[in-house]
């Protein structure tokens, strides 16, 4: 029977906690414009990061690419990013693609723009390399996905087999022979496609010796070759497990579950609960996790497998054993995936506020549906456990008999058997029969207990089929970015993001009579910093409705330094009024005054503050 609360508890913490980098500031700033060209480039980001042959492409004003220096870490900081420039770059606007490995273990990548001298026009699109390829990506989350469903049913076959106990364990040999190969092949995948992943190149990037020298000795790459280690380990330790008639032993069960928390390592050291805050504890939650899920899942279906081929009297002590087993592991997962809820999502508005947030509450229904199909295959197991709890308690009637009915007692003189006789209060009394409450149950036939099994196996079917749907939205959460590094990102920098724009609404109102005569100019500044800005206006009358007006006039006013007035000089774009070339030399507060015509006669000027950033 699981709480409601266990399920609100699971359902948050169905995939290890993410923490994605994120890119926190740039040097120069996004969008800015220096008057002398930097020496170098330098990224800043909310974790550590690993770097790439090709982290840093730099394009000149030409669209051409700039030459630059080995990409390094700032001052020794895991967490920067830095790259040399040459001497002299010439005046205009360069764009900066960089691509870095997040400490757990994922390709982020991302560009940027800073003006030297002043901006200029883009006349072409600039290629700033591939994101992603879509096949190498596809392969590499394809063997990710396999990984974890090896992994779950290699832990769970073997917990079912050490902890439950099944008479017969051939029907586990196959599963658990398809689950180390299986877990085995993908480890390999993901170890040759792991270069070209991180690179965003295509498949046969894999076959560079290069690239695949520096995956091997980076975390990533370790973590995949430990992982091959353990399962060489696992292979030798099932050889000796098949020798061994007693299961029992806790040496076995020790080693046993050494080699799971060992195969969770190298998942929990090279992906999300590796970085981040709190990593130690993180790590822990996550192995347990792991663990956890692999014992219940995996053993739904060891226990599916041995339905199909066990007695009902053999399953009378399988069936209940894996039912404490599969609730110590809802629990589990219940606490750590409280943990990591907390530690990914960072506040409750990004359930729905952000694509992790949403992957977890699709996690909810499927969790909920697994939970339910548990419930379902619990009312089975009562069914085919009642006939056996019955013949267990059942106490057969006691037939009373007369006092002193037994065997001959030999003769004995008068007075020793005198002697001997027990007093009428100290005689035995004959034991009252045991009283029943009712006719004892009647044993079902074979074909109801046939139909009993029938229908636990059914219910453990979709227990496992769900559970496979479970397990592909745990891996499509491991490649999403959480919402606690989101939001850290969104506050701490706007850097590797588009430019940003001032909006501005300025009310008029010229004292006529029409709608046009009143109403709201819309004013867009974009970026709104020193330098080129675009200016547009839309004019809206008191209906909210679009306005055509005569004329729309925009001056900037810098009265600190004594600046202006400068005429952005709009022209009539059809609908709006609009500018691209409006140069605001100086940083500062700047007074736009906006003057709308709406007639010969009649005209209003409305001045509004302006913040202008270097």
């Amino acid at each position: 029977m699981l709480l409601g609360t266990v399920l609100v508890l699971l359902l948050l913490g169905g995939a290890p906690a993410s923490a994605h980098a994120a890119l926190r500031g740039t040097d120069p700033d996004d969008g800015s414009v220096v008057q002398r060209a930097p020496r170098h480039l330098t990224l800043t980001f909310t974790e550590s990061v690993g770097l790439l042959d090709d982290s840093f492409r730099v394009f000149g004003p030409d669209q051409r690419r700039v030459h630059t220096g080995e990409a390094r870490h700032a001052d020794g900081r895991s967490d920067t990013a830095r790259v040399g420039l040459p001497g002299k770059l010439a005046q205009g606007t360069y764009t900066v693609a960089w691509r870095v490995v997040s400490a757990d273990s994922h390709p982020v990548s991302g560009a940027f723009t800073f003006s030297v001298g002043k901006r200029s026009a883009t006349t072409a699109q600039v290629d700033t390399g591939p994101d992603e390829d879509p096949l190498t990506g596809g392969l590499y989350d394809a063997a990710r996905y396999l990984a974890y469903l090896a992994a779950a049913l290699l832990v769970g076959t073997v917990a079912f087999a050490l902890l439950c106990r099944p008479a017969d364990t051939s029907p586990l040999r196959r599963p658990l022979m398809a689950a180390w190969w299986t877990l085995l092949g993908s480890t390999v995948v993901l170890l040759v496609l792991r270069a070209p992943y991180e690179a965003g190149a295509g498949p046969a990037a894999a076959f560079d010796p290069s690239p695949l020298a520096r995956t091997l000795a980076s975390r990533p790459g370790l973590a995949l070759l430990a992982r091959l280690a353990v399962l060489l380990l696992t292979a030798v330790f099932l050889l000796r497990l098949s020798r061994r008639r007693d299961h029992r032993q806790p040496v076995v069960r020790a080693v046993a579950a050494t080699l799971a928390v060992a195969l969770a390592l190298t998942w929990a050291a090279a992906e999300h609960a590796s970085a981040g805050i709190q990593v130690p504890v993180a790590m822990t939650s996550s192995v347990l996790h792991l663990v956890a899920t692999g014992v219940w899942l995996g053993g739904l279906v060891a226990l599916l497998l041995t339905l199909r081929r066990a007695s009902v009297d053999a399953l009378t002590e399988v069936v209940p054993r894996f039912s404490r087993i599969a609730f110590a592991s809802v629990t589990v997962l219940a606490v750590t995936g409280l943990y990591q809820s907390w530690r990914g999502l960072g506040s409750l508005t990004a359930l729905t506020g952000t694509s992790y947030g949403r992957l977890l509450l699709a996690k909810l229904a499927a969790v909920t549906a697994l939970l339910l199909a548990a419930g379902y295959s619990r009312r089975w197991t009562a069914r085919l456990m009642a006939p056996a709890a019955t013949a267990r308690t059942a106490v057969p009637d006691r037939v009373p008999q007369p006092v002193g009915a037994g065997a001959p007692v030999p003769p004995e003189g008068p007075g020793e058997a005198a002697a001997e006789a027990p007093e009428p209060e100290e005689r035995e009394k004959p034991e009252a029969p045991e009283k029943r409450e009712g006719p004892p149950e009647p044993a079902p036939g074979p074909g109801e207990a046939d139909a009993r099994r029938r229908g636990l196996r059914r219910s453990v079917l979709v227990e496992v089929a769900v559970a496979a749907v479970v397990l592909l939205i745990t891996t499509l959460l491991t490649t999403t970015l959480p919402g606690r590094a989101q939001a850290e990102a969104a506050q701490r920098s706007p850097a590797g993001a588009l430019p940003p724009t001032t909006l501005i609404t300025v009310p008029f109102d010229t004292g006529g009579s029409t709608l046009s005569g009143r109403g709201t100019v819309q004013v867009t500044l974009d970026p709104a910093r020193v330098g080129e800005n675009g200016v547009q206006a839309v004019v809206y009358g008191a209906d909210k409705g679009l306005v055509v007006v005569p004329e729309v006039r925009i001056t900037f006013t810098l009265p600190s330094r004594e600046v202006g007035p400068i005429d952005a000089g709009l022209a009539d774009a059809g609908g709006y009024w609009s500018t691209n070339s409006v140069n605001l030399p100086l940083a500062g507060t700047w007074t736009m005054k906006t003057t709308v015509r709406v007639s010969d006669v009649d005209q209003v000027t409305v001045s509004k503050k302006v913040r202008i950033a270097p």
